[in-house]
């Protein structure tokens, strides 16, 4: 009997990890692959034509689930095998559709999965960022068109003349009445949960609920179109999330997601615009550099950088453009933190700042919304509500909306209105290139001080494009 017992034990010894589960999350240009294993093994992918297949071959594994309930709806896997190879190993075969560029990496235990094999596979041709701006090249083109973009009124960064001197000679862009876009992320996705509160509810899911709450608001508003950063159960990198944004030419970028902290007690709504020096405090420190993990869950590794520029030229476009933006981002924070103050605890009274990824793009203002936090029971119970989910798509959207039609961009249908909507007495003026303060007021007989007055003008400066009130004479 004791002779039999190596035996016996052999089968258990030579297997270097067991295969769990499998899940498969499938986005429009890739689909993950991920294999929970007991313990770590060794892969080797590859693809095989005739037909085409992907091959997975894990050393020293075997089976432990049934690969026959894996739902392959929405990925280029039409069907899924497994056999032993050479013996002890396993040998998993993915049937596919269509081309796909693989690669596969692992991933250690962490709070709440095991070892884990990562094989994703990208879809050639139909990258949500086929053909990304350089950072660089988008900077410049900003610089272009910052002096008619409309931004908020008083923005240290964009161009002014002198009272006497002509504005910028360059005409003011005509009015296609293009629809302001507005980028909705969902945060989190996928492999990556996000933060999980105590009755078990996923941040994953309960921010695609109100993004797509908020998706329907922007799209049946006139002037306005969203454009989702993700719209199903897959991730996406933090960084390729605000390449998707700028590929669709969004005014505007907004992230959303449901608070979490190490005690149940914290609760209310924040919002987060870009700090340029770090966070504006401890909380928001620790959570900017919790939100920036995700890309170690979603195993992506690459940055934009402008570390190959001239040192001059880096610093020349980041501070004008960031510049701009943050101002712009800061101004639409407060009008959305206003409203949400409205449908629920603030957190913070003001808008904070800290170093979140996905709000690291130049040329878009961007604010990441934290709806409330998941980890205090009461909060996560209201946030699983449609009602209230519903109540603070509305907020969000009540402050981008005050904003853009106060400051709509110059080609917008929401400034074409603006500016052909004057009332008969004809009491505004669009300022054209050539304009000057004092000879716009010596046109409609008013004083230059009365003129400067009525639009709330601190110094003697003017920019194309901006709309003046006339005061009576």
């Amino acid at each position: 009997m004791l002779a039999l017992l190596p035996l016996l034990l052999f089968p258990k010894l030579a297997l270097a990890a067991q295969v769990d589960n499998v899940r498969l999350w499938a986005a429009p240009d890739h689909a993950r692959l991920v294999f929970d294993l007991s313990g770590h093994a060794e892969a080797d992918v590859f693809i095989l034509d005739g037909p085409r297949r992907l091959v997975i071959d894990l050393d020293d594994s075997g089976l432990n689930t049934e690969l026959s309930a894996l739902n392959l709806d929405g990925s280029a896997i039409t069907a899924v095998r497994s056999g032993v190879r050479d013996g002890n190993g396993l040998r998993v075969v993915l049937e596919l559709s269509r081309e796909v560029e693989p690669r596969h990496f692992t991933l250690p235990p962490n709070d709440q999965y095991g070892h884990r094999l990562v094989v994703d596979m990208e879809y050639p041709g139909e990258s949500a960022v086929e053909n990304p701006i350089d950072p660089i090249e988008a900077m410049i083109r900003e610089q272009e068109i910052i002096a008619n973009r409309g931004r908020s009124e008083g923005a240290e960064s964009a161009p002014r003349v002198d009272a006497e001197s002509a504005v910028a000679s360059q005409p003011a862009a005509p009015h296609p009445r293009r629809d302001i876009i507005i980028a909705i992320d969902p945060g989190h996705g996928g492999e990556d949960p996000g933060a999980i509160g105590p009755g078990g509810t996923r941040e994953k899911d309960v921010v695609m609920e109100i993004s797509r709450r908020l998706q329907r608001l922007v799209d049946g508003a006139e002037g306005f179109r969203a454009v989702m950063i993700r719209d199903g159960d897959y991730y996406i990198g933090l960084r390729q999330r605000t390449r998707i944004a700028r590929e669709q030419k969004a005014d505007f970028f907004v992230s959303i997601h449901a608070d979490a902290f190490n005690s149940p007690r914290p609760n209310g709504s924040s919002v987060y615009a870009l700090s340029q020096r770090g966070a504006t405090s401890e909380t928001a420190q620790w959570l900017a550099a919790s939100e920036n993990q995700a890309d170690l869950i979603g195993g992506v590794d690459g940055n934009l950088s402008l570390n190959d520029k001239d040192e001059v030229l880096r610093g020349v476009l980041l501070d004008l453009t960031m510049t701009a933006t943050l101002n712009d981002s800061l101004a639409i924070g407060g009008q959305v933190l206003d409203q949400l103050g409205r449908v629920n605890r603030l957190h913070r009274s003001r808008v904070e700042q800290a170093g979140f990824m996905v709000l690291k793009s130049p040329d878009i203002p961007s604010l990441l919304i934290e709806t409330g936090f998941i980890s205090n029971p009461e909060e996560e119970r209201r946030l699983r509500e449609g009602g209230h989910q519903q109540k603070l798509a509305e907020s969000i959207f009540a402050g981008l909306s005050e904003h853009f039609r106060r400051n709509p961009p110059p080609a917008s249908l929401l400034a074409w209105q603006r500016d052909n909507q004057r009332s008969p007495a004809g009491d505004e003026y669009r300022i054209q290139p050539g304009d000057t303060l004092s000879g716009i007021a010596s046109h409609h007989g008013v004083p230059v001080g009365r003129l400067k007055q009525a639009n709330e003008l601190n110094g003697d400066v003017i920019r194309v494009g901006q709309v003046l009130r006339i005061p009576r004479s």
